[in-house]
Parts: structure tokens; C-alpha cells; sequence
């Protein structure tokens, strides 16, 4: 295998496939490495068209799952179960630190969690953008929502997004497909709210699904509205890296694919102030390989991203490459969740929906955007996402046997519905992950140490949310409106930022404008790492635009012979 490339890209999940397919697409020969095994799209999809009678305990969190995934499902137990558990890293092979509680969820595998993705996608705003200059926090973004505009166009006309237009500021319209039908109970609860209030609406999730057309890829089509996404599409119908991207990349005739590559060093030349290649250890083999390259894409999912950073250590970054500012590993955030309401409504019993469509209401943030909207006691704001369907029918003890039971049991039960809040964490220094070097994985790779937190911006948003949650419910009809609050601990969100932030000084961020270090441009991290504030939307859809934005631009600066 040829040891030199144009670009090295790290990483292949929905990052590091946009990255590959920007790179190769422009010519670039390619190397895409990834630290897990091949994945290919349809042919290891296992579980795809199994039905839960067909697991040994009905698709369920078996004590198996419980002892290979021992912190994963303390937070994800619903999608750690039989059906895609082989997804998901194993705690015991990978373990990591937690100085506080941390819920680090892992796919090492081609596509990573591009596969088990809930594909909620909200662009951010200048709400977002704007949001650390004017509160005094952390560092202020070097971009603004104009710089990224067109790049997110240029995504989703690619990927696919379900969704309607609002022509909301603090949420900006999407370049969208059909939005997917709200069922005859999430209409009630739009409706209500629209009468209800002024300040709020609610809508079709924005969700990366195909609704109708195809789109580039593998045979990606139409959603079946199977809802068991995170088993792998076999119709490609909700974008990945195994469907769309990589299919894409591999198509130019410029990417080389090499699994089993755990990347641990980026190896850098104080001479020409540039990095050179990688270093990586073959998973199955612990040889060591370098590869050279004029580019290196950066895309590893958060925090094994700043991992390698801190990794690379030399004369010139003794604490981590592009660790001028000490912010690496620093800043770590994620949305906090896992509360809000859920409740009845009596009715519609003879109303019922077809398939199990896979995405439900959104409500867009209305705190904290001006005028009365302003809450006195926190900043930022929050979301809400949710869904109402019918669950099986009450059975009682002296009619669930026999033929009345058969007979029940064929019955829905009456409409429920639930909403949950996501909200934003602010961008905390002290919250952070670093390096344990006496405690070692199986390669000899030092572990990951969690130390983060919610604070009290946090915890009095949380209560506006549950309070909100539970008004909107009463307010529009529905009964036995039940608040709930569950414990919430970092990464449950599932949505890791932060770490190696964007800035405009090199004296107090990793990344430039561009998603460069600052000390070497050559070097572009274009993940979760990169982001200088959370928002309170899913973060993946500016992942993407931000990779694709950068990959013109690394392109651009090599034809310039700046690298």
C-alpha cells in the first residue's frame, strides 16, 4: 500500500465522510482511516428486517448487553439492545475515566454514528453565533451565520431534509424535502398551541430523511417509515457516511479505505511549521504505520479528536499540537435533556397512523430572543422534540387471559403523547477531558479522564422547561399531565462540543475561521471539537456544512501551493 497521499482524512463518521467525499471529489487521492472494522451498506445490516420476536429477548437490554455496554446503557439503554448493540463500542475493550459522571457513546465502525444517528437536523442561527460576544462568555465565534448559509444549502440538497419552512431567526429554514405528516394527535397539539400562544409553534421534525425523489448514494430512496434506523438502512433512505458520502468518495477513484487504524499522532515537521502524515497502530496487528500527506483532515468525533491532538506532542507542542492557548480538551459540552411531559388525551380512538414514522414535533426555541421571550434568571434557550401515538390497551387482571385477551390485545389502547427538552450548556472552561497516561487501553494508548458538569445557567433552565412543558400540555387539552424530571449527567445527549473551539485569537482557541489550527493550517478539525458554543440544536447538520466549507477551502490553499 502506497504510504503517501494528498489528504489523510480521520475518522468516517458523518465528518469524516463529508470530508472524503469533498476531498476526492476534487481530485485529491485520499486516505480515509477508521480505527473500527468495515461496515458496508445493506451487506452488514444484520438486523434490518428482523422483527422483535425474532431476538432471543424481544429486542430488549439482555444482561450480556449490560455487561459489554455497562456505561452506555446507564443512558442509552433504549438504543443499546439486541438489535444494534453491535454498533456500539464495548466499555470493557475501550474504557475511559470519569472524575464525573460521563456518558461517552461510541460506533467504532466504518460510517461510526452516522448509522445510529437520530438525524434531527436544525441549522444554527446568528442567535448561536452571536450568542458568546454578547453574553461576555468564553471566546466569540469567528464565523457567522452568513459565512455558513450557503454551506448548509449545499448539504442538504445533498443529504436529504424533511421539514417546513418557518421563516423563524433564532431557526433558519432548511432547503427541504416534503415535511413528514404530523399524526391526527401531534396535529391537535400544533393547532392548540398556535391558539395558545404567540411566542411558540410547533412543527414537523426537521429530520435527514428522504421523503421524496432520490439522492446520490447507494440506491438511497424513499423512507419506508420503518423507524429502525439505527439497525442501518438497507434503502439508504436517512443519510450516512455508508450510503451517501463514502459511496460517493469511492466513486471518484481517489479514496483509499484502510480500517482497523487507530490514528494516535499527528507527526509534525518544525522545520517546514507543518504537519507531515499520521501515526497510527493496526487494531488487529499493534504495527505501527506512518502516512504522509499535504493535507489531514481531522474528523475523529470529538473527543478522540482532541485525543490525538494531545497525543502529538513535540518540541514545539509540548502540550498537545496547537495547544498555544491551553483550551485543548477544555470547553466540553452537550445538550442536557431528559425532561419535560407527557400526557393523555381521551378521543380520536377511532384515528390511527400507518408505519412508524421517524420523526415527530419540534418546538423551536422561544427564550432568551428578545423582548418578553427574555427570562430573568437563565440565558439561552432550549428546544423541545416529542411525538403522540397509541400504546396497546390496558389489560386487567380479571380479563388478560383466554379469548378475551386475544381479543384485547388486538386493540389500541388511547393516544399519549410526550415532549422532552434539550437545552443548551454553556461553554465552561473547567469542564473538561484530558489524558491519564498510567492508566493505558490494550494498544497502550493513554485513557480518556471526563471532569464536566451542568451548572446553575443549567439547572434553573431545566426547571423552566419541565414547568413549560407541563402548561403547554394542560393548555392544550390533554389529561393527566405528568412532569418528569430524570437524572442527567454529561454526554447523555449524546452530543459532545467542544475541546478544540474556533476563535479569533490563537492566544484563546485551537481553529481558525476555518476549522484550521492556528499553528498548523495544514491540519483542519471540522467535527464536534470545533464548536466555540453549543446552540440548543442537533449539531450534526453544521458538522457537515462546516466539513464541506473547510474542504473547499484546503483545496483552494494547496492549489495556491500553501501547504
Amino acid at each position: 500500500m502506497n504510504d503517501s497521499f494528498d489528504a489523510i482524512v480521520v475518522g468516517t463518521g458523518i465528518s469524516g465522510g463529508w470530508a472524503a467525499k469533498e476531498l476526492c471529489e476534487k481530485g485529491l487521492k485520499t486516505l480515509v482511516l477508521e480505527r473500527g472494522r468495515m461496515v458496508e451498506h445493506i451487506v452488514d445490516y444484520p438486523t434490518a428486517h428482523m422483527d422483535s420476536w425474532d431476538f432471543k429477548a424481544g429486542d430488549k437490554v439482555t444482561q450480556e448487553i449490560r455487561r459489554k455496554h455497562h456505561k452506555q446503557v446507564r443512558s442509552t439503554a433504549y438504543a443499546v439492545t439486541e438489535s444494534a448493540a453491535h454498533f456500539f463500542v464495548d466499555d470493557n475493550e475501550h474504557p475511559y475515566n470519569e472524575d464525573k459522571q460521563f456518558e461517552w457513546v461510541r460506533g467504532y465502525h466504518v460510517g461510526g454514528k452516522s448509522l445510529m444517528w437520530y438525524r434531527q437536523v436544525y441549522r444554527l442561527s446568528d442567535f448561536d453565533f452571536e450568542a458568546n460576544a454578547k453574553d461576555g462568555i468564553a471566546v466569540d465565534w469567528p464565523i457567522r451565520y452568513k459565512d455558513i448559509d450557503s454551506w448548509y444549502s449545499y448539504v442538504e440538497n445533498y443529504i436529504g431534509v424533511s421539514g417546513e419552512k418557518l421563516g423563524l431567526p433564532q431557526l433558519p429554514d432548511s432547503e427541504f424535502l416534503k415535511a413528514i405528516d404530523l399524526n391526527c394527535v401531534e396535529d391537535k397539539f400544533k393547532n392548540a398551541i398556535a391558539d395558545k400562544y404567540s411566542d411558540r409553534l410547533v412543527t414537523a421534525a426537521r429530520v435527514a430523511h428522504i421523503t421524496e425523489g432520490t439522492k446520490p448514494g447507494l440506491g438511497r430512496n424513499t423512507c419506508q417509515y420503518r423507524n429502525r434506523c439505527r439497525r442501518g438502512c438497507p434503502y439508504g433512505a436517512y443519510f450516512s457516511s455508508n450510503s451517501s458520502t463514502l459511496p460517493a468518495a469511492e466513486a471518484s477513484g481517489n479514496m483509499t479505505m484502510r480500517p482497523h487504524s487507530i490514528v494516535h499522532e499527528i507527526i509534525y515537521d518544525a522545520d517546514k511549521k507543518k504537519a507531515t502524515g499520521v501515526r497510527i497502530i493496526d487494531a488487529q496487528t499493534n504495527e505501527v504505520i506512518e502516512y504522509k500527506a499535504k493535507i489531514i483532515f481531522l474528523c475523529a468525533s470529538t473527543i478522540a479528536s482532541t485525543s490525538i491532538l494531545l497525543q502529538s506532542k513535540s518540541d514545539r507542542f509540548p502540550n498537545g499540537m496547537g495547544n498555544d492557548s491551553g483550551e485543548l480538551g477544555h470547553n466540553l459540552m452537550d445538550h442536557h435533556l431528559s425532561l419535560g411531559a407527557r400526557a393523555e388525551l381521551d378521543g380520536y380512538e377511532d384515528k390511527y397512523y400507518i408505519g412508524r414514522k421517524p420523526g415527530g414535533i419540534y418546538i423551536p426555541r422561544f427564550r432568551n430572543i428578545g423582548g418578553s421571550s427574555n427570562h430573568k434568571d437563565f440565558i439561552r434557550g432550549y428546544g423541545f422534540q416529542g411525538s403522540a401515538n397509541r400504546g396497546p390497551k390496558k389489560l386487567t387482571m380479571d380479563n388478560s387471559y383466554g379469548e378475551k385477551l386475544k381479543a384485547d390485545i388486538q386493540v389500541p389502547g388511547g393516544w399519549r403523547i410526550n415532549i422532552q427538552g434539550f437545552g443548551e450548556i454553556l461553554p465552561y472552561h473547567e469542564n473538561k477531558m484530558y489524558l491519564d497516561y498510567d492508566k493505558k487501553d490494550k494498544w497502550g494508548l493513554p485513557t480518556v479522564t471526563f471532569d464536566a458538569e451542568i451548572k446553575e445557567n443549567e439547572k434553573i433552565m431545566r426547571k423552566d422547561i419541565v414547568e413549560q412543558a407541563s402548561e403547554m400540555l394542560d393548555f392544550a387539552g390533554f389529561k393527566n399531565v405528568i412532569p418528569f424530571e430524570n437524572k442527567y449527567s454529561m454526554g447523555k445527549g449524546i452530543h459532545e462540543m467542544g475541546t478544540a473551539r474556533m476563535g479569533r485569537d490563537p492566544k484563546t482557541s485551537v481553529l481558525n475561521k476555518y476549522n484550521q489550527i492556528h499553528a498548523v493550517p495544514n491540519v483542519y478539525v471540522t467535527d464536534g471539537s470545533s464548536f466555540t458554543s453549543s446552540g440548543n440544536q442537533n449539531p450534526s447538520l453544521t458538522y457537515m456544512a462546516l466539513t464541506a466549507r473547510a474542504a473547499d477551502h484546503a483545496v483552494k490553499e494547496l492549489k495556491k501551493m500553501n501547504f
